[in-house]
């Protein structure tokens, strides 16, 4: 079992950033790729970026590349996303995952573990 609690959501202008964090407890953790997903009002779950066991290969949905960033700490057993000149189109809950895929994957389905997410919010 892994549990994940997300972190850092909130209220920000367009344009500004937000740093969502993940932490894990449980198994280990650098034994799991990491993502992360949002969802909007109405809108299904979908991808947002993942990274591998190591840390070395992430992916990202072409929605979000050049403005989000993945990256984990296994020491800290905790994964980020840094999310740069938001948009009101970004306001969803945010939610992060575990995968016993060793390499990123885009698929909710390829994920075990969930946490329970976090809300951001982007005002125009």
């Amino acid at each position: 079992q892994v549990q994940l609690v997300e972190s850092g959501g909130g209220l920000v202008q367009a344009g500004g950033s937000l740093r969502l964090s993940c932490a894990a407890s449980g198994r280990t953790f650098s034994s799991y790729s990491m993502g992360w997903f949002r969802q909007a009002p109405g809108n299904e779950r979908e991808f947002v970026a993942a990274i591998s066991r190591s840390g070395s290969s992430t992916r990202y949905a072409d929605s979000v590349k050049a403005r989000f960033t993945i990256s984990r700490d296994n020491a800290e057993n905790t994964v980020y996303l840094q999310m740069n000149s938001l948009k009101p189109e970004h306001t969803a809950v945010y939610y992060c995952a575990a995968s016993s895929y060793g390499t990123p994957h885009t698929s909710k389905s390829d994920y075990d573990y969930w946490g329970q997410g976090t809300q951001v919010t982007v005002s125009s």
